[in-house]
């Protein structure tokens, strides 16, 4: 039987492989990028790294991670921390330069440009942001709901008052979920993305 449980170091490359696996709108982003660790390294290992405590996994009935919960219980600290630690080593790794694709430019250039503006959701108290994904096979068995409260549960006892989240407007799944699991919609970030907040 499927089940939550925290995260483990050792787990790094499950995470990443789901993580591709999702990137694209929830379905699978494998060969769109001209690296596949450029998603992992922007949007699921460095939350593991920093937060370790504030992440949860989702596994399959014979023990094989395929999905997770990850979360910055402060988003300007973490932000802070990615653009002066560790983005800089994988900026190296991945330089701006010709002949890289739209997509890949503008996944870039928003890990270059993290943490050099303040996050306009912590103000409005929702400090902590978070990111989910599952794969399809354990879509639709209640554990993105599970692991949504199991890190809920996690960031009241770290006393954080509020969480949020952005979702491209093209994941019409995502869209829809959040709103059933406690999120209220919060604004239109762009034509392409979606904030929601829950306060805790």
């Amino acid at each position: 039987m499927s089940s939550i449980r925290p995260f483990r170091t050792g787990d790094e490359p499950a995470l990443a492989e789901v993580c591709v696996r999702t990137a694209a709108f929830g379905g699978d982003a494998t060969g769109v990028l001209s690296d596949d660790e450029i998603w992992p390294a922007i949007f699921a290992l460095p939350y593991v790294r920093r937060h370790p405590d504030a992440a949860f996994v989702a596994e399959t009935d014979d023990g094989r991670v395929a999905g997770y919960i990850v979360c910055a219980p402060d988003s300007d600290e973490f932000e802070n921390w990615f653009a002066a630690e560790w983005w800089p080593p994988h900026a190296e790794r991945w330089p701006d330069a010709d002949g890289r694709s739209a997509t890949e430019r503008d996944i870039l250039s928003y890990a270059n440009g993290r943490g050099r503006t303040p996050n306009p959701w912590q103000a409005a108290g929702y400090p902590a942001h978070l990111h989910i994904d599952l794969l399809p096979e354990l879509q639709g068995q209640g554990l993105g709901r599970l692991l949504i409260e199991t890190l809920i549960a996690r960031l009241r006892e770290l006393h954080v008052p509020g969480v949020h989240l952005v979702a491209p407007a093209a994941n019409a799944g995502a869209v829809a979920f959040y709103p059933r699991v406690g999120f209220t919609p919060l604004f239109a970030t762009s034509d392409d993305d979606r904030a929601f907040g829950r306060f805790l």
